[in-house]
């Protein structure tokens, strides 16, 4: 009985998966990229990423996202988490637990403001001090396969034992995302 509500369970999760749309991004700022895919991400229910971030002076970023998508109104609330590996340019390679959500508002049919941040703390992240992530912009949806992006991200790796900080991404950028 065990097994036929554990298939049942695993097979409405991927069920529900494959109705998800699918999103591909490209994020350019100065010195530092960041190309994502997720599913689900606009509308209710579960969310599903991953993504690699690469600063020229800074080192790697890889992760594997979930969360909960939860409408409020006309906001879409995400709360949920990140399983990240951290190879910063100066300091020991590690990884990360960080826990974190956002908001999305849209503003008429083709504009939405956005946010998000997550963050780890030293005894959910090896390697790194603590882990801390942002990002708030507003989307474009030019067509509905295609979207443009402008806004501000931060990714910041906190030295320890006596390595510095690494700080992969910190100002504006811009991002066109293709949904599918």
């Amino acid at each position: 009985m065990k097994w036929i509500k554990t298939g049942c369970l695993l097979g409405g999760v991927l069920m529900s998966a494959s109705a998800l749309a699918v999103g591909v991004h490209g994020e350019a700022g100065e010195n530092w990229t960041d190309v994502s895919v997720d599913f689900g991400s606009r509308d209710p229910g579960l969310t599903f990423s991953g993504n690699w971030a690469h600063s020229d002076d800074d080192g790697d970023v890889a992760g594997l996202g979930m969360g909960l998508n939860l409408p409020l109104g006309p906001v879409l609330f995400t709360m949920g988490g990140k399983a990240l590996y951290l190879n910063p340019d100066d300091g020991d390679e590690g990884y990360a637990l960080a826990v974190g959500g956002g908001a999305q508002l849209p503003l008429g049919e083709h504009f939405t403001v956005f946010g998000d941040a997550y963050y780890s703390p030293d005894s959910l992240s090896s390697g790194v001090e603590e882990y801390v992530e942002s990002n708030a912009g507003v989307r474009w949806q030019v067509i509905p396969l295609m979207a443009v992006e402008a806004g501000y991200r931060y990714i910041d790796l906190k030295g320890k034992n006596g390595h510095r900080n690494n700080t992969l991404a910190d100002g504006i950028y811009t991002s066109v995302s293709l949904v599918f």
